[in-house]
This record gives C-alpha cells, structure tokens and sequence, in this order.
C-alpha cells in the first residue's frame, strides 16, 4: 500500500479507536492485553505515535535513549484526549513530511516515510480491535489489501529479523492463505531463526480465510475457528506461544 493509502487508514482507525473507548470507559478491562484496562492502552498508543512522529519531524538518525523514549509515555491529562491530539499531529505530520525523508526506522520499507506509515496504520488498527473488544463490540472489518500489508508487515517485516523467540525444533511451517486477496505466505520457522517467502509451497499448516481473519489471527486478537486450519495445530500453538513483536 502507498503511504497515502496508510495514512488515511491511520486515520480512521485512531478516530474510531478514541470514539470506542470513550465509550466502553477507561478502566474497561482489555481482554487481548491482559493486565491492561483502556486507560493503560492510551497511555501506550498515545506514547507510540508521539515516538513514531518525534523521527519524521525532527529527521533523527538513530533510536532515542531509554530515558528519552521513556518521556514519551508520560501519561498528562485526560487520556482520550491526549490520544485525538496525539494522533491528529502524527498524521499531520505523516501528510506533510516529504516523501525523501530520511530518518530512523526498525523495519524495511521503500522508504522511511512509507515503514513509519505502515507501523503506525497497524498499530492503531491493531489496538482499535484491542478497544472494541475491550466493549464488547464487533471488531471492525478492514479493506482485504490494507488486512494482507498488515500480514506482510507480520510476517516480512517484525520477523525477518533475527531476534526474537520464535524459532521450532524441530522445525514447522504455516501456510497463510487468504481467499479474498491476491497473496500467499510460507512461513518456515526453524531451530535458528524463520524465513517467510511469497507464493504457494507445502506447509505442516495451512490456514486459510478471509484476510481480515487472518490478520487477527496472526496478532493474536482474533479466533481460530474464523479460518481453516488444515494440518498439524502444533505451528499455531508455537506461534500463539512465541511470536511476540518488539521495535529493538
């Protein structure tokens, strides 16, 4: 997807994620972040856009400081509004930053400007479906193409990289197929690391559905029997276990 494309989806999301939790209430429980209630999920986000807008506004060339960072999380005021503020200036920025922005970013994309874009769109979209369920209602459904680039960003993207827990011995794969856009994914997760590749292949899981489902799935916000899973469930009680997201 273009960064405008990711904009505007960053868009609607923040607003309807500061709407639903405006009305399920800030100490709603949020029952996919355990621990958290709605107040302790603004305070998150709302840290996340400011450190996200804080590269494209300033162009910084290297990640902030633990205390630096730390300062973006403070919690001021009165948190669905600090959230609308927080969000409406990093789109702004995000819509006025030139395309040949170079600044820091932890993920691969064309461009800086285009990884944050796309980071921000999913977390906010994300953690839009974390509020709505946090009141109880439907998670929102979102456009197959804007569900498949959140897959991408998942699998080609958080882990490509060598970090992380996620690795199987011995080794597994998960096929991600979605009937509603033009895309496929293998998933090979081995003693030392993972591979993602595009196209068909044999998996030891296939699952299949619509990409909004998938989507879920793969974040871990949504239910299984929404897909069809085809094979051994070992990969996706792996993946449920250790496919954790982290910047660093």
């Amino acid at each position: 997807m273009d960064v405008a494309a990711l904009v505007d989806s960053l868009e609607r999301d923040g607003v309807g994620l500061a709407d639903t939790a405006a009305r399920a209430g800030l100490d709603a429980p949020v029952p996919t972040c355990p621990g958290w209630d709605v107040r302790d999920l603004l305070v998150h986000i709302t840290g996340v856009h400011r450190w996200a807008r804080s590269y494209v506004e300033s162009g910084r060339s290297e990640p902030w400081s633990g205390d630096d960072e730390a300062a973006f999380f403070t919690p001021a005021g009165d948190p669905v509004d600090g959230y609308r503020t927080a969000h409406r200036e990093l789109v702004d920025t995000l819509r006025a930053a030139d395309p040949a922005t170079a600044c820091w970013t932890f993920l691969r994309a064309p461009s800086p400007l285009a990884s944050w874009a796309r980071r921000q769109a999913h977390e906010t979209a994300i953690h839009r479906a974390d509020v709505t369920l946090a009141g109880g209602g439907p998670v929102p459904a979102w456009d197959p193409a804007f569900a498949a680039d959140g897959i991408d960003e998942l699998l080609r993207g958080f882990f490509a990289r060598r970090r992380g827990r996620l690795v199987a011995d011995p080794p597994t794969s998960i096929a991600v197929v979605p009937d509603d856009a033009d895309i496929r994914w293998l998933l090979r997760i081995r003693p030392d690391g993972r591979e993602t590749t595009l196209g068909p292949g044999e998996a030891d899981l296939t699952a299949t559905g619509p990409a909004n489902a998938l989507y879920l799935l793969l974040w871990n916000r949504g239910d299984q029997s929404a897909v069809r899973l085809d094979g051994n469930l070992r990969a996706l009680d792996l993946w449920k276990r250790l496919a954790h997201v982290t910047w660093d």
